[in-house]
């Protein structure tokens, strides 16, 4: 956790002296990347809001997206990932939407991504999407690095 709060302060940093604001769906990180941005004081200036976007009635549910509005898109992919962090966005009026979606293991998902396959996206002033694929089965090894790399991934957008 350390490793990640001390990326969430670099974060913080930037979007405090910007006056900028974010919201985060995050999915097999299952709450840290909110728990990192949260872990540093003065949060509340920056951070709105955040999902734990886990399942498809958590989809439904937080994100209103339904299943009509799945069409064309699957979990743990790039296209996903940017729809949920354009979403966040725009659900919450923030300047940025940062999302992960992935599989953190021990095994796979459904839809045939190995364990340690995550995709995360910022949207923002500056927008990307990337897959991370670990190599590894360890689930907390697996989202913790899901969790650091898309920090870092919003890091970059924001210093960008």
């Amino acid at each position: 956790m350390k490793e990640l709060v001390g990326i969430a302060e670099q974060v913080a940093a930037q979007l405090i002296a910007r006056k900028q604001t974010i919201a985060v769906a995050e999915s097999s990180t299952g709450g840290l990347i909110s728990a990192s941005l949260l872990a540093v004081p003065g949060a509340s200036a920056y951070y709105l809001g955040g999902a734990v976007v886990y399942t498809r009635d958590a989809r439904r549910v937080l994100m209103d997206i339904s299943d009509e509005g799945m069409k064309g898109f699957r979990s743990s992919s790039e296209p996903y990932a940017r729809l949920l962090a354009d979403q966040m966005r725009s659900r919450f009026s923030t300047d940025w939407g940062l999302s992960e979606t992935g599989a953190a293991g021990p095994t796979g998902n459904r839809y045939g991504d190995a364990a340690g396959h995550s995709c995360m996206a910022v949207s923002g002033p500056a927008a990307e999407a990337i897959t991370l694929e670990t190599g590894s089965g360890d689930r907390l090894g697996n989202m913790q690095v899901f969790a650091a790399t898309a920090l870092k991934l919003l890091l970059r957008k924001l210093e960008g």
